[in-house]
């Protein structure tokens, strides 16, 4: 491996963060949907109420107007209305769905000019959701090969020693190395200073185009910890060039080569993952047995992505994972992000040739794959990765696995949810031999 120092205007980075996993802003009045079950669970058939609450400053606003419709999530709405609040709170007949998915109410109040939005999401049956996902015949026979394409790139890293984040007790590099068809693999390294063996965890990104700072909190647990980037460029640069390439060569990078699965943006991106594993397995810090990988929305996809595809990762957690049964929309619900067969992309993409290459790259079909134990986190009210497509992935694991809901979040996590991800990954990771 060859090191290198970088100077000290890396320091900068400290700013950006992953915003995969962000809270959302809080406003200073709220409007609050909720299903008449405390655990928003129906069974087909059932009917549900939904209760819309505004408060500001905790108290309900009175005579607040409220327009809401209702229907399954991101289908068009079966019911719309709008309504005055007398008391600030409204109960609402929500109707039923007799097959398992997601009924939706969203609602939209109009104070002092300003708009306020919410949303609550009632499940059916969810875990009877089964995938739309075609299962490619060679599916096994594509990967492999692959792979095997992969393991014939030397790996030829490259760790840059990044002085201003290094600790006391960590060090911090950044990482590039030879990835798929020629390209180069960027990440920030963590690495236990203290002479010794040690787990590694594999922090895979969310969507979009950005920098990272990498995962120096559980490197001084104790972990060899490696972020990544997938778009083949440095992840340490100054936030104008990623904004650049955000709007200008990445811009809509999901959809590059669609028609063609060899060709197709995510099989670069899927087998770089592969390609950080060969690298932190290398490492003479590494234990030899204990790796684990974890991410949010597309980060949550490439979770699973990973775990089926290396036989080298013990454990994974993934929150709200994308990618998941994306032709839904062709069977009149919901699909998972990048929503390719959407109403507004249904013309563009609604061809034969992209919809075989979906499923090649469709977490549903790795899913099918999984072998490990794994813990996923999310929310009923996700309207970027909707949960009837995350289901319909889960539901078809049969590895051990553990699903922790927040039922009101959306595309967003609560502090308990990341520290209960966190802890059940150590505990793993450092609690096995």
């Amino acid at each position: 491996m060859k090191f290198r120092f970088l100077p000290p205007y890396f320091l900068a980075l400290f700013l950006v963060l992953n915003v995969a996993l962000a809270q959302p802003a809080e406003r200073f009045v709220k409007v609050i949907v909720a299903p008449d079950h405390a655990d928003w669970a129906y069974t087909p058939g059932d009917k549900v109420k939904f209760t819309i609450s505004v408060l500001k400053s905790g108290n309900p606003v009175k005579g607040a107007v409220v327009r809401y419709e209702v229907g399954p999530e991101k289908m068009p709405a079966t019911a719309k209305e709008t309504k005055t609040l007398a008391n600030g709170t409204l109960t609402v007949d929500g109707g039923t769905m007799k097959s398992p998915g997601f009924l939706r109410c969203i609602a939209i109040a109009d104070i002092d000019g300003v708009e306020y939005r919410g949303l609550g999401t009632a499940g059916f049956g969810p875990e009877q959701i089964k995938p739309t996902a075609a299962d490619p015949a060679d599916f096994d026979q594509f990967w492999t090969k692959a792979k095997e394409d992969l393991a014939k790139i030397p790996l030829d890293a490259e760790m840059t020693l990044l002085p201003d984040r290094c600790t006391e007790t960590v060090n911090v590099y950044h990482v590039n190395l030879r990835n798929f068809q020629n390209s180069r693999l960027y990440g920030v390294l963590s690495v236990p200073k203290k002479e010794g063996k040690y787990p590694a965890l594999l922090h895979v990104p969310g969507a979009g185009v950005r920098a990272y700072y990498g995962d120096v909190n559980n490197a001084e647990k104790g972990v060899i910890t490696l972020q990544i980037g997938i778009h083949g460029v440095p992840v340490t640069m100054d936030p104008e060039v990623y904004d650049n390439l955000r709007y200008g060569a990445l811009n809509g990078y999901q959809n590059f080569n669609l028609d063609d699965k060899d060709q197709f943006y995510y099989k670069r991106v899927y087998l770089g993952c592969v390609r950080a594993n060969d690298f932190l397995t290398s490492l003479p810090q590494f234990d030899g047995r204990n790796l684990a990988v974890t991410g949010g929305s597309q980060g949550g996809a490439l979770s699973i992505i990973t775990a089926a595809l290396d036989g080298r990762v013990k454990w994974l957690g993934a929150f709200y994972p994308a990618l998941s049964d994306v032709t839904g929309y062709l069977h009149g619900r919901a699909g998972g992000w990048p929503h390719y067969f959407a109403t507004n992309s249904l013309d563009f993409n609604n061809k034969k040739d992209k919809i075989a290459t979906t499923g090649y790259y469709d977490v549903v079909n790795f899913a099918r794959r999984v072998k490990i134990p794994g813990q996923y986190s999310w929310g009923f009210n996700d309207e970027t990765c909707p949960p009837t497509s995350m289901y319909a992935a889960y539901n078809v694991i049969s590895a051990p696995k553990s699903l922790y809901l927040a039922l009101d979040t959306g595309h967003w996590t609560y502090p308990e949810q990341r520290d209960m991800m966190n802890d059940w990954l150590l505990e793993h990771l450092k609690g096995k031999e």
